[in-house]
Parts: C-alpha cells; structure tokens; sequence
C-alpha cells in the first residue's frame, strides 16, 4: 500500500476527520536530505477533526505523529501538518 493511502487510513481511523488532504511534496525535496527517488517522503497534512477540540499545536501533531509512527519510522521523512477543529475553519 502506498504511504499516502497508509496516512488517510490511519488518521481517518484514529481522528474520524470531516477534512483530511494529504499532499506528496517529495518533488520539491529531490536531492535534500531524507529525499528519494520513488517519492513519498515529504508530505503536508491538513486535518480537521473534533479529536482535536481543547488540545495545543503540540497536543494535536503528537496525535498524528503517534498515529503515523509506523511511516515515520520507514519511508516518510518530513511532515508538515495543519491541524484544526471545524469550529476553526469556520472562524
């Protein structure tokens, strides 16, 4: 399974997100440290989920990063993340 089809499961499962976009910016990184040829490793992440409700920015990204932890240890070096509740992306 693809690394960006590992992360919507995961985070749809761990998060029941109402928005989740997964972007593979592994072609802007080529030739940076971490980077490789096949791709999927760098990604940005914008979740918004009420998992996130009452939580800090380090809270919420330590809720993704135990979630991808798996990914994180393998393939994924770097992941940028937009984490918000729905009533933040109605404000």
């Amino acid at each position: 399974m693809e690394y960006a089809a590992r992360i919507r499961q995961k985070l749809t499962a761990g998060l029941s997100p109402v928005q989740l976009d997964i972007v593979d910016e592994s072609d802007r990184h080529a030739g940076h440290a971490g980077a490789d040829a096949k791709g999927e490793t760098h990604f940005h992440v914008t979740v918004v989920s009420a998992a996130f409700t009452g939580k800090s920015r380090v809270e919420r990204q330590r809720m993704v990063y135990a979630l991808l932890a798996d990914e994180l240890s393998e393939r994924v070096h770097a992941l940028g993340l937009t984490t918000r509740t729905d009533a933040e992306t109605t404000a």
